[in-house]
């Protein structure tokens, strides 16, 4: 009787092995029935088995989050005239002088126009325009109203009359004079606008347009730099 009991199977061992399989399969039919689910292994006395997660259980990945941006630290542009351009860290353009700023308004390496060499441009602009007494531009002007709409388009308002222009800015020798200095002629009566080697742009008279004209020609009485 014993040696028979020991050949018989181990009935106990048979059924609990059935039963975990069966319930991993049970599991599995679930799993698959919910779709994809992430697997553990469990240990058991007859083996290691993988029990999918049950449905609700199983866990999205987290994304990983969004990388934060990165703030640009400033930096100015900064220019020195017949060197170069340098770019300086940890400051900004607003706190760079305007003469040390890119071109500074005028392509590289080429100087800021005064406002006599603008007004200048100007002047000879109107070249040919008419001469109408009174008048201040911008289509015909009189002698003084040319030299102030020329200085207005510099950005510069100087007096209206030529009298006026007399007394106003720095008086200069004729040696020193430069292009955009005041001519006064005539002991105030006439004004015009010096544009260099000797000549000046004005408005004279009736029937006579904007022009060049020598300084030499009229009686100079004074010259004044704004």
């Amino acid at each position: 009787m014993a040696k028979h009991r020991l050949e018989q199977p181990n009935r106990g061992s048979t059924v609990a092995k059935k039963a975990v399989i069966a319930g991993s399969i049970t599991l599995g039919s679930l799993a698959a029935a919910a779709g994809p689910a992430l697997a553990a292994p469990v240990h058991t006395p007859l083996g290691t088995f993988e029990i999918p997660a049950l449905p609700g259980e199983q866990k999205a990945p987290e994304a990983a989050p969004a990388p934060k941006p990165v703030a640009k630290s400033p930096a100015a542009t900064v220019e020195i005239p017949n060197v170069g351009q340098f770019t300086i860290p940890g400051i900004g353009q607003n706190q760079i002088p305007q003469q040390f700023r890119p071109h500074g308004g005028a392509p590289l390496g080429q100087p800021q126009l005064t406002a006599g060499q603008k007004a200048v441009k100007a002047a000879e602009s109107k070249i040919g325009s008419p001469y109408s007494y009174g008048s201040a531009g911008p289509n015909a002007f009189d002698c003084s109203g040319l030299v102030y709409w020329s200085y207005k388009q510099a950005g510069k308002n100087i007096p209206r009359d030529s009298y006026g222009q007399l007394g106003g800015g720095r008086a200069v020798s004729y040696s020193e004079a430069k292009p955009g200095d005041v001519m006064i002629f005539n002991g105030g009566g006439h004004a015009g606008i010096y544009v260099g080697n000797g000549q000046f742009v004005h408005s004279s008279t009736y029937g006579t347009p904007v022009k060049r004209d020598a300084v030499k020609e009229w009686q100079l009485t004074g010259i004044r730099r704004y």
